[in-house]
């Protein structure tokens, strides 16, 4: 299984760290990139950052979770950032989606949005999956000739 990375704002402090509970519980590696309070004032583009920094040193072998108080601004950052596919995913199906059909490596959760138990069992499906070559692969390939396409070139 593959290791987690995990970040939140300080809107989602407790279901960062429900989640971390519950994933170690599964013995699943869970590397916390903050926040940890709050009151910690950072904002939640840095975090996003921080966990797609991780992914991309991996060689985009780990995933990551981001949770702050709706999923969506963590997902429109974590989208800016080269070989990161994002998804907020408030149901099962859609997380499973962003696996399937869109080789996703990134969850992003609301907690303001959904209740524990069901970004537990969110959280469950969507580390159980794994994308597989089939009729998804040229529209995955697409979003990565997009992202290539408008990639500021330095």
């Amino acid at each position: 299984m593959r290791s987690i990375v995990i970040g939140c704002d300080n809107a989602a402090v407790n279901l960062k760290n429900v989640i971390i509970d519950f994933l170690k519980d599964k013995n699943v590696e869970v590397e916390n990139v903050g926040c940890d309070s709050s009151e910690d004032p950072t904002y939640y583009p840095y975090i996003a950052e921080k966990v797609c920094d991780k992914i991309a040193q991996s060689g985009y072998e780990k995933r990551g979770i981001l949770i702050c108080g709706t999923g969506i601004g963590m997902a429109m950052t974590a989208n800016k950032y080269p070989g990161i596919r994002a998804a907020v995913c408030h149901d099962n199906f859609a997380a499973e989606r962003s696996i399937l059909s869109n080789n996703g490596n990134v969850l992003c959760l609301g907690e303001r949005i959904i209740g524990v138990e069901l970004a537990k069992k969110i959280v469950n499906e969507w580390i159980g999956l794994e994308f597989k070559d089939g009729n998804s692969t040229p529209k995955v390939a697409a979003i990565c000739e997009i992202e290539k396409k408008y990639l500021k070139q330095e």
